[in-house]
């Protein structure tokens, strides 16, 4: 995390504190978020008295219900669950923060860096690397935790791409949900299904009033040459081209 003494860093699931203790007595100041009021309780005996006590904020409750605060790092073993929703959350959370370094469940993690064309190369993944930079730091294996989980895991870096892609999450996001439900058909194929032709006529007709969204759609996947293409090996770029060109069309996704 490099992290520096005039930093604010975020913690997610302190539990008792270990990892808070080792940050405290390096930066200015530790945001731990708990759920747990028990583990609160633990954590604030852990530093009552000693001079790391002032650099300690604690907020109780879920931290996908809560805003989060600023801060300059986030650093966290997270609870495994919300590993999907945290990312999210965190990779549009402004103003931007430098850097997060995080565990997650092994293949979580290879999901967060696949590549197109891989096995595990999916919507998690396409969304993730086109808010930030990702990098697999190490493996952790189940044999350093007491009790041992059922699980492997890995340490990877997020890093935010500082100004963002100039694209409207919401759209870009509506389209690669769709791509993404068949990812090893076509997605002439993917665009056919009926629940896909009424959203986006829907769409249509607010943005432009007319009703030949089928034909559309099949026309702009052919002009754009992604007609017989598979999201499965698609990358940033083949996204950002298509979205222009249903946009362009005067076809949305949100």
């Amino acid at each position: 995390a490099a992290l520096r003494r005039t930093d604010v860093v975020l913690e997610v699931g302190p539990g008792t504190g270990n990892l808070t203790v080792k940050m405290l007595e390096k930066v200015k100041k530790v945001i731990a978020c708990e759920i747990d009021p028990r583990l609160v309780g633990e954590l604030q005996k852990r530093v009552q008295g000693t001079c790391l006590a002032n650099k300690l904020e604690i907020k109780v409750g879920d931290i996908l219900k809560t805003d989060l605060p600023f801060f300059d790092a986030c650093v966290a073993n997270l609870p495994y669950q919300i590993s999907s929703p945290f990312v999210f959350k965190l990779l549009l959370h402004r103003p931007f923060f430098r850097c997060a370094i995080l565990m997650f469940q092994r293949e979580f993690a290879l999901r967060l860096v696949a590549k197109p064309g891989t096995k595990l190369y999916c919507r998690l993944s396409i969304n993730t690397q086109l808010l930030a930079r990702v990098d697999h730091l190490m493996k952790v294996g189940k044999n350093n935790f007491r009790p041992p989980p059922k699980v492997e895991s890995s340490v990877v870096r997020i890093e935010p791409k500082n100004p963002p892609p100039p694209i409207n999450f919401q759209e870009w996001d509506g389209l690669v949900r769709i791509a993404f439900v068949r990812k090893n058909k076509t997605l002439s194929a993917a665009f056919k299904s009926s629940a896909v032709e009424q959203l986006l006529d829907h769409n249509y007709r607010i943005h432009c009033s007319l009703h030949n969204t089928v034909k559309k759609i099949q026309t702009v996947l052919k002009n754009t040459g992604y007609s017989e293409k598979r999201a499965r090996s698609m990358d940033i770029d083949d996204f950002i081209r298509l979205l222009h060109g249903f946009n362009s069309e005067g076809i949305h996704f949100s």
